[in-house]
């Protein structure tokens, strides 16, 4: 551990000079991302121009962490000084013209933890623009500070609004309405029963304008094949005239409650990021462990229970926490939640946020599922069509039960374990159940898709992956360890448990490794038999905590995908070579769907990747080298975080999520391994 570095809060690691900031292309692929605790957000790019729908100032959660609205979109800044009008704001419309070119005098940019910090030069002035939001609040502060001028200069402000759910680019029909304007805040009603949006800018004096800027073009949507086109409105422009030293802030806000003045407001996310490295025991630590520390925390979020959702113990909580999969458009899905689990919070020292996270699942088992993902909005219902999501969840638990010694969350939990265990045993819903001629866990048909390779294209799975699966039964034989080390190994029920485990490992390898001792399969008894595809899933046959793979077999493993599906950012989801590999990830919702897991590199397999590397070294520092690449990637894509995937092919371009849970959470899991003397 390398103990004596400055805190990233204090001196940042990622940052960048003219170089970056004043070339548009460049400055539009890097994209920063503040939270709120909520699973609301805030986000855009470092050149200050939206190229995406869920590019936004302000974006709500107004049923925790569902049910997100875009309500300010950005804003048109600029300065008059000394004669002149200078952009601070880049904005790009349907013509494909940019105007302003706010950009070019963007001077520096950093990320202080994880809050956005510009600096623009123009003349002999700077101005320092920063972004950040409330906690647990729907609320997104602007701050600007003239950290130099030889006279006084004017600062005005049009704020861009909109009203519209996150995935849409239409806005509410009828909205707005009139708004009020007293002062230097306007109050503009939104429909859907949300509160009204409060924009609130201290001292600055207000002109009503109340127009439409339209046709905002957004140009990583088209990339996507997706509508490219949103309207803003401007209900008017704030001004103010400030000194050198001197500071001005606007402030959006949906929640009813008095609205923190801005100066307090910093000095508490600032404190909390202090407080996040603290509590991990990482300030002071590697940089890059500290930068995922805190992107970690983003995706550790509030959740409303759903009604009917019976708790897990009795508990009458009407909140709890959850884990978003990844920004800008998941939601929490049970299987991402369980991977990540052990990264984001047992890995941060945040164990109180885990025990929360293992109940907010637990609550939802039903017929020994857990949920795929849990819905968006306070109406829907989860979706349960997952094989693993339930052993993922055993599995994790199991890990926070050795990083605790908490007994007692084993003992609450228990119930649920017992359900999965025994419903998969005897048989549940989607075809999940254990064979009774093996003891290996079987699932679904040629029309489902249950594993985490569940991409559909037209209506039908694109890696279809039905019978018995490598992963799913390294998995669950895991669980079925994990669940006989809760037990009293002298009662009945913990030595049938053994024996069924026995019963598993003898199956597995007489059905999934050859007699060189290679692991062959990706799944067996499928409906056209067994599949001998080279895909990354036999890692976890190795890198789970009881390996069914000796040490002999891994390497073997390790070998071969070492060679075929290795790349800097993760593990290819299909071997180059294999019938139907797709080495670009790009296009329309067809195209990407194609590819998804036909080839496409995925971050959080570096996690096992490295812990096969650990378990084949005498020295585990040996191993940090695989999460060199990753170091680097932190300065791209979704800024100081860990992108969702890459494309196969070099030079394996960032791709889906900016940020994505499961792969801060090895990465960073995989970092304090490699960091750690014992390698654990």
């Amino acid at each position: 551990m390398n103990r004596g570095q400055a805190a990233i809060t204090d001196v940042p690691l990622v940052s960048f000079g003219r170089e970056v900031c004043g070339d548009l292309n460049t400055a539009l692929r890097r994209e920063w991302l503040v939270t709120n605790g909520l699973g609301g957000f805030a986000s855009g790019t470092v050149a200050g121009a939206n190229t995406r729908r869920y590019h936004a100032l302000l974006m709500t959660a107004n049923n925790p962490p569902g049910d997100r609205f875009v309500l300010a979109g950005g804003l048109v800044e600029e300065v008059e000084y000394n004669g002149e009008r200078w952009p601070l704001s880049t904005h790009e419309w349907g013509s494909r013209s940019i105007e302003p070119g706010g950009f070019v005098h963007c001077e520096s940019f950093r990320l202080e933890g994880m809050l956005p910090v510009w600096t623009y030069a123009f003349s002999d002035a700077l101005i320092e623009k920063r972004i950040w939001m409330a906690h647990e609040q729907n609320t997104t502060y602007v701050s600007f500070t003239v950290l130099r001028a030889s006279q006084p200069l004017s600062i005005s402000i049009r704020p861009l609004l909109t009203c519209r759910p996150f995935h849409s680019l239409q806005v509410s029909p009828g909205w707005p309405g009139d708004f009020d304007a007293v002062d230097a805040e306007i109050r503009v009603p939104l429909p859907a029963g949300l509160a009204p949006l409060r924009v609130l800018a201290g001292e600055m004096e207000f002109t009503a304008i109340r127009e439409w800027y339209w046709d905002s073009y957004l140009r990583e949507e088209g990339a996507r094949g997706l509508d490219t086109r949103a309207d803003l409105f401007v209900p008017g422009e704030f001004r103010q005239v400030l000194g050198a030293n001197e500071s001005c802030a606007i402030v959006f806000a949906n929640d009813a409650g008095p609205v923190v003045a801005w100066p307090e407001a910093l000095a508490a996310a600032r404190q909390r990021q202090r407080d996040l490295l603290k509590v991990a025991s990482a300030d002071g630590d590697d940089p890059v462990i500290q930068q995922l520390v805190l992107a970690a925390d983003q995706f550790i979020v509030q959740r409303n229970f759903l009604p009917g959702a019976g708790p897990a113990s009795g508990a009458e909580a009407r909140t709890g926490r959850t884990i978003i999969a990844g920004y800008h458009w998941f939601g929490d899905w049970g299987r991402d939640a369980m991977v990540a689990l052990p990264g984001l919070t047992l890995a941060t020292g945040r164990f109180d946020e885990a025990a929360e996270v293992l109940r907010t699942f637990a609550r939802h088992e039903k017929d020994g599922l857990l949920p795929n993902f849990l819905p968006d909005s306070a109406t829907g219902e989860p979706e349960y069509n997952s094989v693993d999501a339930a052993l993922w969840f055993v599995y994790a638990l199991r890990a926070y039960r050795d990083a605790t010694n908490d007994h007692q969350l084993v003992k609450e939990l228990l119930p649920a374990v017992r359900q999965i265990i025994s419903s998969y045993a005897v048989g549940t819903r989607f075809g999940i159940g254990a064979d009774p001629s093996d003891g290996l866990l079987r699932a679904g048909d040629s029309s489902t898709q249950l594993t985490w390779m569940d991409a559909r294209v037209r209506g039908q799975p694109v890696t279809p992956r039905s019978g018995k699966t490598v992963e799913v039964n390294a998995l669950w034989y895991n669980a079925l360890r994990a669940f006989h080390s809760f037990l009293d190994s002298t009662q009945a029920e913990a030595q049938t448990v053994a024996a069924m485990a026995d019963r598993v490992r003898g199956s597995f390898r007489q059905r999934f490794v050859d007699e060189g001792g290679f692991p062959v399969a990706d799944g067996v008894d499928g409906p056209d038999g067994d599949d001998f595809a080279l895909r990354p899933n036999a890692i976890f046959a190795a890198s789970l905590r009881e390996p069914l793979l000796d040490r002999r077999e891994s390497a073997n493993f390790a070998e071969s995908a070492g060679r075929a599906l290795y790349t800097s950012y993760g593990l290819r989801s299909l071997a180059r070579g294999e019938p139907g590999y797709r080495g670009h990830y790009g296009g329309n919702m067809e195209t990407r769907d194609g590819a998804y897991h036909r080839g496409t590199a995925w971050s959080w397999l570096i996690g096992p990747w490295v812990d096969v590397q650990i378990r084949l070294s005498s020295d585990p520092s040996s191993a940090a080298q695989w999460l060199n690449p990753m170091r680097d990637h932190v300065h791209d894509a979704g800024l100081g975080t860990i992108s969702e995937i890459f494309s196969g092919d070099a030079p394996h371009t960032p791709a889906g999520c900016i940020a994505q849970a499961w792969g801060v959470a090895e990465v960073l899991r995989a970092l304090r391994l490699v960091s750690s003397p014992a390698g654990a």
